[in-house]
């Protein structure tokens, strides 16, 4: 009877819960309750509405992914050295790693942004940051690879980048680190007032993206964590974070902390132009490198840079202002209006937000709290547009959407809140699984965001994915905010730590989407472009082959007279012209990477030969049916061997 009963009951129950959905009641965590796999569902044939570009932190890299549905499509190798595609590895590309410090083949990568024409994305280029060896890349969206990376000089943690003014007249980077400027040697306890921050301005050529370090400006010995770009009204302007303004050198989780505010610093760089033009910067002797990949040569150089122009704000008025902000702040987002402008203060519950408005006004009747090193500080009262209250603990980064709406992440907190520009009030909160760091919103950082998707990455994951050793992966979780409330819909692993995404709408890049390279237009020293022109040349211990690959096979494909001793360059153009055809080249002992080889492209692999033998080398991409039947053979002979150098093309 007992269970008859209980039998009963649980029908019962069953049957009230269901007539409550049929009503329209929907429970957020019940069965039935959500259609979010539909949402993110990506049909077989059928294309992501989005491209997320997320940084692959320590890995040095930036991951592709589509969204809505989370799926990996590219890893773009930009500060590390890739075996897959053999960047950093291949002769053309070792040249894009070098550094004033030597070859540098890693970095820890943070920050991406994409290029912008009138505040609106233009899916030109992304370029993102170097942290350690101070250095911001460039990637060309037609072929999605890296092709310039510039070194910066008297910076140190290059955290505060790469940022992206409305019409990518500049990329804007600042030093996380303040250090000596120019370096020396001198004892870490005269910090205090001996330090510099170096903001660097590097403008970009409309053209075909060249970068260019215009000037430096030498701010504080503070620590610079982010940044945003004026726009609209504040275009002309650029707003960084600052942290450790009592220029503590040890211990700063505590000895960082003691001031009530830190400050956002507010740089005209218009007004730095008019400087710079009237001769009031000054040229420093530095160094640095400039490494810059040919698309025609499909080569890297690596040029050293000597000098470069700062400016001095303690000197130069109207240059920058600080804005008073609450506390050791992290996030510094400017709203698409360009008035409002959000300090994430990582010791602060509330949102602090500053109007662009007010403060001109300010600066215009001198509503100056002190000045340090020669520098307003305006104060406080003056400058604030709002606070949003008690919003949640640990505030580091905002982005906005297109109906008016603010979303910030809570470190401490683990979540995402919703609030209103203007009235400042809390619309939505939802967790994140855990401590959540940057979100992206698609267009979130330009005059235009989409208001469809929000991406938010976390640093842990416990318990959301099957457990892989003693760490587990990290993540992004993507949120429907579309409607009133934030609705999760996914998360996924990514690769290495995502810090920060950019997110453009897919169809802006697809159309410029380089299919192949032109063989015609191939300018590589050592391109071959058919297999009349293949040959084996030897100069001294230096052997240089010039190989074609097509489907399916390699000329020459078998060579002879090659000695130990040797060195052998491998010089092989894909001559095919189609879309999506790789190919792939290796051979046995060789130490570095296999090449991989794009349409059109020439790639070249140094190989020296330790031991007598033949030694087969391949095609390691599947490019056809006969894709194992790709192959070639290289006879190897003692150093005093006097077999003559000999090569057939299959003939």
């Amino acid at each position: 009877m007992k269970n008859l009963i209980k039998s009963t009951l649980t029908l019962l129950s069953i049957i009230i819960f269901l007539g409550s959905c049929s009503k329209g009641e929907k429970k957020s965590d019940g069965i039935l309750a959500s259609n979010a796999a539909e949402k993110v569902y990506v049909k077989p044939g059928e294309l992501d509405e989005y491209y997320a570009f997320v940084s692959g932190g320590f890995s040095g890299q930036l991951a592709v992914y589509g969204l809505p549905s989370g799926r990996l499509f590219k890893v773009i190798p930009v500060f590390s050295q890739d075996p897959e595609k053999a960047w950093g590895y291949n002769e053309e590309t070792k040249p894009m790693l070098m550094t004033s410090h030597g070859f540098i083949p890693w970095d820890d990568a943070h920050h991406p942004d994409i290029s912008q024409t009138a505040g609106e994305l233009d899916g030109r280029w992304v370029f993102i940051n170097g942290n350690n060896t101070p250095r911001i890349a460039k990637i060309d969206l037609t072929t999605f690879e890296t092709t310039e990376i510039i070194e910066l000089p008297n910076s140190a943690g290059n955290h505060s980048s790469s940022f992206v003014t409305e019409n990518t007249e500049y990329i804007v980077a600042g030093t996380r680190f303040s250090v000596p400027v120019p370096q020396k040697d001198m004892s870490i306890k005269e910090y205090k007032g001996n330090f510099k921050g170096a903001m660097s301005f590097i403008s970009v050529a409309p053209t075909d993206g060249k970068m260019n370090l215009e000037f430096q400006i030498l701010m504080p010995g503070f620590n610079y964590d982010l940044a945003h770009p004026g726009r609209g009204a504040s275009h002309g302007w650029f707003f960084f974070t600052t942290y450790n303004t009592e220029e503590a050198n040890s211990l700063l989780e505590v000895n960082a902390s003691q001031n009530d505010v830190d400050y956002i610093a507010a740089i005209n760089w218009k007004k730095a132009e008019e400087y710079v033009k009237a001769g009031k910067g000054k040229k420093m002797a530095t160094n640095y490198a400039h490494n810059v990949y040919d698309e025609h040569t499909h080569t890297a150089t690596s040029t050293m840079k000597k000098e470069v122009l700062v400016l001095d704000p303690s000197e130069l008025p109207g240059l920058v202002y600080f804005l008073p902000t609450p506390k050791s702040p992290h996030g510094c987002d400017v709203d698409p209006s360009g008035e409002y402008i959000v300090g994430s203060g990582k010791l602060s519950a509330n949102l602090t937000i500053h109007s662009f408005s007010k403060m001109l006004k300010a600066i215009e009747n001198k509503k100056f709290a002190t000045t340090l090193y020669n520098i307003p500080v305006l104060k406080s009262e003056e400058i604030v547009a709002g606070v949003v209250e008690q919003a949640g603990l640990g505030p580091l980064h905002t982005e906005f959407d297109d109906k008016g709406n603010g979303y910030t992440t809570f470190f401490i907190t683990s979540e995402v809140v919703k609030w209103k520009l203007k009235t400042w009030e809390i619309v939505d909160r939802k967790p994140t699984y855990y401590s959540v760091g940057h979100l992206m919103i698609p267009g979130g950082n330009s005059r235009k965001p989409t208001g469809k998707y929000l991406l938010a990455m976390n640093k842990i994951t416990k318990d959301r994915y099957l457990p892989t050793g003693p760490e587990v992966t990290q993540s992004a979780q993507l949120f429907d905010i579309s409607g009133e409330k934030m609705e999760l819909l996914l998360d996924f692993p990514t690769i290495g730590e995502p810090h920060y995404a950019a997110g453009i709408k897919a169809d802006v890049i697809m159309k410029n989407s380089k299919k192949y390279f032109e063989l015609k237009d191939n300018k590589h020293q050592y391109v071959t472009k058919s297999e009349a022109e293949t040959r084996v040349v030897r100069n001294g211990k230096d052997v240089h082959v010039y190989m074609t690959a097509i489907r399916s096979h390699f000329a020459p494909d078998n060579i002879e007279g090659i000695k130990v001793g040797d060195r052998v360059f491998f010089h092989v153009t894909n001559v095919e012209q189609d879309y999506d055809v790789p190919h792939g080249f290796a051979i046995i002992g060789a130490n570095n990477a296999e090449l991989l080889i794009m349409p059109g492209q020439t790639e070249t692999l140094v190989w020296e030969p330790k031991q007598v033998g033949v030694w087969p080398f391949y095609c390691s991409d599947f490019c056809s049916a006969l894709h194992q039947e790709m192959q070639g053979y290289v006879r190897v002979s003692p150093a005093n061997s006097n077999i003559p150098l000999s090569w057939s093309l299959g003939e």
